[in-house]
């Protein structure tokens, strides 16, 4: 008596589970779909190490480094 109560809790929940994986909308695939990320999608472009180095520079002059240092320093 006892197995064939477990054995219809099992086949129960395995139905249960297989109808809950099964039940994707389109908006949920969709939204799966955009949140991955590349660079070309994105626009962004590569950098030369001597235009990140100017870039640095200017941060360091404007004071946007300074900030941030003070910023993430901490309490």
């Amino acid at each position: 008596m006892k197995n064939s109560i477990i054995a219809l809790a099992f086949a129960a929940f395995a139905t249960v589970g297989v109808a809950h994986a099964a039940n994707v909308t389109a908006d949920q695939q969709d939204a799966a779909q955009t949140q991955q990320w590349s660079a070309s999608q994105s626009g962004a472009m590569q950098k030369t190490r001597a235009q990140v180095r100017q870039e640095l520079v200017e941060a360091q002059k404007d004071g946007q480094l300074a900030a941030l240092r003070k910023l993430y320093q901490g309490a």
